[in-house]
């Protein structure tokens, strides 16, 4: 009777938590298939109405901004590129960086790495200036490859791919060299294909990371071209139900990627526990 009484405690402050966060999205999204009457009216609508087509098909096809030169489908393509473009660089580069400071005999290796993980205490904003003049200087301003580049580095992924190839067992690479395999072919056909589900949580987590960034590319773009979703959020005009209804948009990407690889995400982190 006790563990009956402490589990239903638990899932209903469960429930309660997730009512909390649910009910405000909800709300949004309900309140973005009604017209701006109503919403003006009689304020946040619990139920759904009748204005879901009109209403999103005109935020996806709506050209806003200064010079009304970009639509939210624009941006929705834009932030795609970036994060995925953030995601993949970002987990590449640091399985390699981790890969040399584990495998490598390199001098002052695990200086070096301490060097890496510090920058996490260099916030964007400290460094935002620099970076931004080298992009200038190489031509990169209004650019994919100017918006994923610098914010590229992680080294919260290269620590996390440090400490799983440091627990990997010696007789794996011992294994691998008797039988033929050089340093390249151990790291793809050996390490990689072991570190499968910690890549995918650091592709999520890199994903969510540059599909959310605002400060980098308001500075670093020029052009309504190269909007992103989050920049849109701040500078698209028009009715309540439309901010809404971009709002209620802009979430969907972020969450069907959590969504669909929640599972390797969890055995991503907990992996060694």
């Amino acid at each position: 009777m006790t563990r009956f009484l402490t589990s239903s405690f638990s899932h209903l402050i469960l429930f309660i938590g997730i009512f909390i966060m649910i009910a405000p999205v909800w709300m949004i999204f309900a309140s973005s298939t009604h017209t701006s009457s109503i919403i003006n009216m009689y304020g946040l609508q619990l139920f759904l109405g009748d204005s879901f087509y009109e209403n999103y098909n005109r935020v996806l096809l709506y050209k806003g901004g200064f010079f009304k030169e970009i639509t939210a489908l624009k941006m929705f393509f834009n932030s795609f590129i970036m994060a995925t473009g953030v995601a993949l660089l970002s987990v590449v580069t640091s399985l390699m960086a981790a890969y040399a400071l584990v495998y490598y005999r390199i001098k002052y290796a695990t200086f070096l790495f301490w060097l890496i993980f510090i920058t996490i205490l260099v916030p964007l904003e400290l460094r935002i200036f620099p970076t931004y003049n080298v992009m200038a200087k190489l031509g990169l301003v209004n650019s994919y490859f100017g918006l994923i580049v610098p914010i590229s580095a992680s080294a919260v992924a290269t620590l996390f791919f440090r400490q799983f190839y440091k627990s990997v067992p010696d007789e794996l690479l011992e294994s691998a060299k008797l039988d033929g395999a050089n340093t390249w072919r151990f790291f793809i056909d050996f390490l990689v294909p072991l570190s499968k589900t910690m890549v995918v949580a650091m592709l999520i987590f890199m994903f969510v990371f540059g599909y959310n960034q605002y400060l980098w590319p308001i500075l670093v773009t020029t052009s309504e071209q190269y909007w992103t979703v989050v920049m849109g959020l701040k500078m698209m005009s028009g009715s309540i139900v439309h901010r809404f209804a971009f709002v209620t948009m802009s979430m969907i990407p972020p969450i069907l990627i959590i969504v669909i690889l929640q599972k390797h995400f969890i055995k991503g982190v907990f992996q060694d526990k």
